[in-house]
């Protein structure tokens, strides 16, 4: 049976420490014994980002100065005598002891509740307030500008109007970021990733989606360094904006391109792509192939075996990092 009980604050701040640090919430969820979608629970209202820990000035009244009013109030004492007893204004206590109930009904932690949800702020941002602004980046985003080529332009194009300029990061914190109002939340949707909640830029190894029988980079022949023997060739996946997908085969001598039309980017759509292409070619121009350590490469072994090709593959790189595609605005 999982805990269903909510999570502490001290949990929460290990939430977040860990999705930053990159691990995935299925492995946060059951180290809590919880199930993912608790996990998503706490980040998915802040689209990702971690939102700003509150802090109370010493200004204001405490939970303790509550509870000595709370104390003082029962003991029939004056204003003034637990004003001064607390070092505060007595105008300070009144008001406070007004606001939540009175003297009769006055409760430390319900007026100090109170208090804590008085004092969130909805702060408006500059999305928000400057509606000509706002249209201009939604006009933008709706012709798949990215939030770091919207800055650019607004810093190009209005560099003497302050108010017309922002940040690529507002931009996403308003997309990401529930209630703030400020673009729709649709727009999202215009991002090049598709996402409506921030991932942190690295992970941390799962185990999952590793290569079998992978054959480094560092085994393939030397001439491969030199490009001075033809036929070693480079091969990468491409992704475009649409789920769309192409393979790149390139000639690492003459620089020769040849493309692979993929319905989806599985490993079993790559192998027989690439070796009708490969089949396609003399024998003096089959000797390898270099990819990256993307998950379409799971079936390497099966491609070596049906063509007499090896695959070295790059130790450093992924499929989730494989180009995309997008429109450049200018």
């Amino acid at each position: 049976m999982r805990d269903r009980r909510g999570f502490t604050g001290a949990e929460r701040a290990e939430i977040w420490d860990r999705i930053r640090a990159g691990e995935s919430i299925p492995s946060i969820a059951a180290s809590f014994d919880r199930f993912p979608s608790s996990i998503r629970a706490v980040i998915g209202p802040t689209g990702g980002v971690r939102p700003p820990e509150r802090r109370r000035s010493d200004r204001h009244l405490s939970l303790p100065e509550r509870e000595e009013i709370s104390r003082g109030l029962a003991a029939k004492e004056s204003m003034r005598t637990i004003a001064a007893r607390l070092a505060r204004d007595p105008s300070t206590i009144s008001r406070e002891v007004k606001r939540n109930g009175g003297p009769h009904h006055y409760r430390a932690a319900t007026a100090d509740r109170r208090a804590d949800h008085r004092a969130r702020r909805p702060k408006q941002g500059k999305l928000a307030r400057c509606r000509k602004l706002r249209r201009l980046v939604e006009a933008k985003l709706e012709r798949c500008w990215s939030p770091q080529q919207i800055s650019r332009w607004l810093a190009v194009h209005y560099a003497q109007d302050p108010e017309m300029q922002v940040s690529h990061e507002t931009i996403y914190l308003s997309l990401y970021v529930q209630g703030r109002g400020a673009l729709r939340k649709e727009l999202h949707q215009a991002l090049r990733t598709g996402r409506a909640t921030r991932r942190p830029k690295r992970q941390l190894p799962t185990g999952k989606g590793m290569i079998p029988n992978m054959v480094m980079i560092s085994e393939r022949p030397a001439e491969v360094e030199d490009r001075a023997v033809p036929g070693h060739w480079e091969g990468d996946l491409i992704m475009g904006s649409r789920k769309t997908s192409i393979g790149t085969l390139v000639e690492r001598s003459t620089r020769f391109v040849m493309l692979m039309k993929l319905e989806k980017p599985t490993a079993e759509q790559v192998r027989t792509a690439m070796a009708r292409k490969i089949r396609s070619l003399p024998t003096e121009l089959k000797r390898s192939i270099t990819w990256d350590r993307g998950k379409e490469m799971a079936d390497h072994v099966r491609f070596t075996v049906a063509t007499g090709v090896r695959i070295p593959v790059n130790p450093i790189t992924s499929s989730d990092d494989s180009d995309r595609v997008g429109s450049e605005a200018a």
